[in-house]
């Protein structure tokens, strides 16, 4: 792949003011960032998400900063010419400014991520903020935010109702002010997010968000069908790519069981003067 140049947070603003969308990307490994990055995603995107998708768990809630460091070491490595945004997992952000900041340092440092993203509004926006001062472009995330969905009563559209909405609004405010780069907006009703992306300065991302967003995000796996257990309304699925590798495995398992795998083409012979010498000996 030819080199090109990573794109920065102030290109992401300029991509906003232009109207030209971002494309984001979830992916949890090598293989499915070096995809990514060849297909041109603008972000990749290293979510907690792992959990479900990769790890097999319910929820994100399980999810440690070691698992967050050994993806994202992966994924920048396939990844060498894009925006490499790692979520901070399930409390590693929240308590002591110290604390969050050790832990954001870590992403950086150890993982090689370009980002960190962090889920919440006001509540958050302390640590965010102290973040930013120390050098570490943050993307915030409110809406459906996975890591509280036991709060949250399970994983349901947010804003609908006057009061919720009103409390999204001034937590995108407040996450512009505390310094985010950019936010996510997931599972919100579109016209509520198309507000929000108008009213503030800083690029919004949705997922589940409606049309109205400064860029979108799907997850690997759920946009190809590979292997994903759910399919919300808000995934559009580009690929089947799930259905062909279970045919190939199970092709692999017929031949294998029936014997015409491995055939004369997949195996190696030794010279028969070789072979001679051995079974005389």
């Amino acid at each position: 792949m030819e080199y090109r140049k990573i794109l920065s947070t102030t290109a992401m603003k300029k991509m906003k003011n232009e109207k030209e969308p971002i494309a984001m990307v979830t992916a949890y490994d090598y293989p499915s960032a070096k995809l990514a990055e060849e297909a041109e995603a603008d972000i990749i995107f290293v979510g907690d998400s792992l959990g479900m998708v990769v790890l097999g768990y319910d929820s994100t809630i399980p999810v440690t900063m070691a698992d967050m460091i050994h993806h994202t070491k992966a994924v920048a490595r396939a990844a060498k010419n894009s925006f490499v945004l790692t979520d901070m997992p399930f409390l590693s952000y929240h308590g002591s400014i110290e604390h969050t900041l050790k832990n954001a340092a870590r992403i950086m440092q150890e993982g090689f991520a370009k980002a960190v993203k962090m889920e919440g509004g006001i509540e958050i926006s302390d640590s965010m903020s102290s973040c930013v001062k120390a050098g570490i472009p943050v993307m915030g995330h409110i809406g459906l935010t996975p890591q509280a969905v036991n709060q949250l009563g399970g994983y349901k559209v947010q804003g609908r109702q006057p009061e919720q909405a009103k409390k999204l609004i001034e937590d995108a405010k407040a996450l512009e002010q505390a310094g985010a780069f950019a936010i996510v907006l997931e599972m919100v009703p579109e016209e509520l997010a198309s507000y929000i992306t108008e009213t503030i300065s800083i690029p919004t991302i949705g997922i589940g968000a409606g049309r109205g967003c400064d860029g979108q995000v799907l997850v690997f796996h759920d946009l190809l069908q590979y292997a994903s257990p759910v399919q919300p309304k808000f995934v559009k699925a580009y690929a089947n790519v799930g259905s062909e590798i279970k045919n190939g495995i199970r092709k692999f398992v017929q031949e294998t069981k029936n014997h015409t795998f491995p055939s004369e083409n997949h195996v190696f012979h030794m010279d028969s003067d070789v072979l001679k010498d051995i079974l005389d000996i």
